[in-house]
């Protein structure tokens, strides 16, 4: 199996990079990508976990990174790059900081119509340098009674246009693919049906150095994932999978692995790669 889409908490997801390699290779996954919100923190302590573990499962060092198309926002990711990349590292620490800067704004919305939240109890939940997310916000709002389920919190409180919600710059998708092309990697178009990415979109970002396109991903429907295959194909790009995995109640059938791709094909995305990188 060969997963290209994972997230720890070095951004939103539950399981530290430790915890996600050992469920990795408990559910059989070959390859793995650690693709976390604007940040590389999780990449060598998991790279360092599957080495430490055995068992064959290769880390692909990656991240992904939201970002401004047109009018709307999408996620890039990025696939075997250099985590330690000097400017890849000088402007997520950029990003980092706009969404350390949003949350403290939500937080503050939060707590003005009655919602007993603190920037403490929402930073305590990241791995160290990570990113802060709605969905760390999302989670405490669930634990605290002001939502059933981290869907709720969302739609009730800090989803677009609710309450609580606020608006984050973010760069616009040609730097985001800039950026991980000079860092030596690969970028696709990560689930691309739910950002309403349409064949001239990807004809565009094609010519921005786009790489891939993440057509089999669990939130996506046979026909998304048939129509995203038909665009690839018209515009040379390479066709991923990832399971996109949090480990939380969102996830629904989302489980590492099960969204997976062929060796041959993943072969091929990775010669498009301008720097080769190494199992752990």
């Amino acid at each position: 199996m060969i997963d290209l889409h994972s997230h720890t908490t070095a951004s939103d997801g539950v399981h530290t990079p430790a915890e996600l390699v050992r469920l990795a290779v408990e559910a059989g996954v070959a390859v793995l990508a650690v693709t976390d919100h604007d940040t590389t923190a999780g990449v060598a302590a998991a790279q360092a976990a599957a080495a430490e573990q055995g068992g064959g499962l290769r880390i692909v060092p990656g991240i992904e990174i939201s970002c401004r198309w047109k009018d709307r926002e999408i996620h890039i990711l990025g696939h075997f790059l250099d985590p330690d990349h000097p400017a890849l590292l000088e402007r997520l620490a950029a990003f980092r900081d706009a969404r350390s800067r949003r949350m403290e704004a939500m937080v503050e919305r939060c707590r003005s119509i009655g919602l007993d939240v603190r920037l403490e109890e929402i930073e305590s939940r990241r791995e160290g340098a990570g990113t802060l997310g709605r969905p760390h916000l999302a989670r405490l709002l669930v634990e605290k009674g002001y939502a059933s389920d981290l869907q709720h919190a969302f739609d009730r409180w800090i989803g677009r246009g609710a309450p609580a919600w606020v608006e984050r710059p973010m760069p616009e998708a040609a730097e985001a693919i800039r950026l991980i092309r000079a860092a030596g990697g690969c970028a696709t178009v990560a689930h691309p049906g739910l950002s309403g990415i349409r064949s001239a979109d990807l004809r565009a970002l094609r010519r921005e150095g786009l790489e891939g396109v993440e057509a089999d991903h669990p939130a996506q429907t046979p026909d998304v994932r048939r129509t995203m295959r038909e665009h690839a194909r018209a515009h040379g790009l390479c066709v991923t999978a990832g399971s996109d995995y949090h480990a939380d109640e969102r996830d629904g059938t989302r489980r590492l692995g099960t969204e997976t791709m062929e060796s041959g094909a993943f072969s091929a995305y990775e010669a498009r790669a301008t720097r080769s990188t190494a199992g752990p």
